[in-house]
C-alpha cells in the first residue's frame, strides 16, 4: 500500500509512522509538485490546499485522502465523490491553541497591555489607567464545535457568561446559552465579547452585515479567528469609524498574506494577527495521531473513521 504526503513531517514523525506500520510505504515530498509517485498513491496525506481536480482524476488507485488541517473549503469535492473517495481531517486539534490565543485577546483587551508596553516604552509610571475584568462578562460564540466548546470551558474559568450560536440550537456543554444562527441579531445587543470560529461555507459567506454591527454594544469587542469571508472587511471598517463596537480583533482575512497598504492596517482599535491562533508545536503530532489512528482503521476495514469528512457537507 503507498501513501504519499504532499509535505515532509519532522523525521521523529516520520519515524514512528514507519515502526507503526513497517509493512506499508510511505512516501514523503515537498509539495504535491515534487510528488511524482502521487498517481500511484493509494493514500494522500495534504493540507487540503494542493490537491486539484486533475491531481485526483490522475490517482486512480486513490480510496483516502486525510487532510492535516480542519479547512476544506479549496478541495475539489465534486471529482472527490465521483471517485467515491475516504476524506478524513484533523478537526479538533486546534481548540487548544486558538482557544488560549482567544483567551489571550480578551484578556489583553480588558487588561489593556498595549497601553501598559507603551508606558514603559515612555519611562512613564502611570497607576490611573482604569484596568477591567473578564469575570460577569458575556461571551457569544459563533459556532460550537470543538474549538468553540473549549473557548468556552476556558471563559467559564474566568467567570464568564457563556453564550453559543449553531445552525440548528442544539446544546452544548459549556455554554449557559444555546441560540439558532437566524436568532443571531436577537442575541447580539447582549454580549461584550463576539467571537467568530465559523468555517467558510455558503451558509456563512459574508454572513454579517451591517444591522449586525449596528445591534451590537459600543463597548463590544469582535473577534474572527474563523474564516475572513464572514463579512466584507469594508462593514467592519464602518462599524469602528462609526464607534458601533469598541475594537476588533482579526486573525483572518479575504486576502492573505493582508496587502500592504490595506485599509485594515490603519485603524487604530483593530489589533492583527498573522492567521496563527491555530500554530502550535503539538499541531503535526496531533494530527498524525488521528492520522495513525484511522490507518489502522483502514488496514482493518473498519468504519470507526475519527474525523470523516460528510462529502455534501465540505466537513
Amino acid at each position: 500500500m503507498k501513501i504519499v504526503f504532499t509535505f515532509r513531517p519532522p523525521r521523529a514523525l516520520q519515524a514512528q509512522l514507519s515502526e507503526a506500520f513497517p509493512e506499508n510505504e510511505f512516501n514523503y515530498f515537498k509539495s504535491v509538485e515534487e510528488a511524482d509517485k502521487l498517481s500511484e498513491a493509494e493514500i494522500v496525506v495534504t493540507f487540503g490546499e494542493d490537491l486539484t481536480e486533475k491531481h485526483i482524476e490522475n490517482c486512480p488507485k486513490l480510496k483516502w485522502i486525510m487532510v492535516a488541517s480542519a479547512g476544506m473549503e479549496k478541495m475539489p469535492f465534486e471529482t472527490i465523490k465521483e471517485k467515491d473517495i475516504l476524506v478524513t481531517n484533523a478537526r479538533g486539534i486546534h481548540k487548544i491553541p486558538m482557544a488560549e490565543f482567544t483567551i489571550g485577546y480578551m484578556l489583553n483587551h480588558v487588561k489593556r497591555f498595549p497601553e501598559l508596553l507603551d508606558f514603559q516604552k515612555e519611562e512613564t509610571w502611570n497607576k490611573r489607567l482604569l484596568i477591567g475584568e473578564l469575570a460577569d462578562k458575556r461571551l457569544l460564540v459563533l459556532g460550537t464545535g470543538a474549538i468553540g466548546t473549549e473557548i468556552a470551558r476556558l471563559a467559564k474559568a474566568f467567570r464568564m457568561e457563556t453564550v453559543g450560536v449553531n445552525r440548528n440550537g442544539h446544546k452544548n456543554d459549556h455554554f449557559d446559552e444555546i441560540n439558532k444562527m437566524d436568532e443571531l441579531l436577537m442575541v447580539l445587543p447582549d454580549a461584550d465579547f463576539i467571537v467568530s470560529i465559523l468555517p467558510s461555507t455558503e451558509e456563512t459567506r459574508f454572513l454579517l452585515k451591517e444591522e449586525h454591527f449596528q445591534v451590537m454594544k459600543e463597548t463590544a469587542v469582535f473577534i474572527n479567528i474563523g474564516r475572513g469571508d464572514l463579512l466584507e472587511e469594508s462593514i467592519l471598517i464602518d462599524a469602528l469609524n462609526s464607534n458601533e463596537i469598541a475594537h476588533a480583533y482579526l486573525d483572518v482575512f479575504l486576502e492573505e498574506p493582508l496587502p500592504a497598504e490595506h485599509p485594515l492596517w490603519s485603524q487604530e482599535r483593530l489589533t492583527i494577527t498573522p492567521h496563527i491562533s491555530s500554530v502550535t508545536s503539538e499541531y503535526l503530532p496531533r494530527a498524525m495521531k488521528i492520522f495513525a489512528h484511522n490507518l489502522q482503521v483502514y488496514k482493518e476495514n473498519g468504519s470507526d473513521y475519527e474525523n470523516k469528512v460528510d462529502l455534501d457537507k465540505g466537513y
